[in-house]
């Protein structure tokens, strides 16, 4: 038995239709070029937060090496 004959059946309404996301009506950056404004801002608030992420992970490496690693004894500073 098919969807639309079971909920028939059970008298329940017809599915809803899926809702589709609604298209980008941003303006283009360029007529040429195919990347909205919207999307252009999407990828720099992205490329910002990757970043931000990197720089945190090279401060947690620093930090680790320099100060975490000797201090465990896990190894020794070649200047200290």
């Amino acid at each position: 038995m098919g969807e639309a004959r079971r909920r028939e059946s059970q008298g329940l309404p017809p599915r809803a239709p899926k809702r589709t996301a609604a298209p980008d009506t941003s303006p283009r950056l360029a007529p040429w070029l195919p990347l909205t404004r919207n999307q252009a801002n999407r990828f720099v608030s992205l490329t910002t937060r990757g970043a931000w992420v990197g720089i945190g992970a090279l401060v947690l490496f620093w930090l680790t090496v320099r100060f975490i690693g000797p201090g465990l004894g896990w190894w020794t500073l070649a200047d200290g």
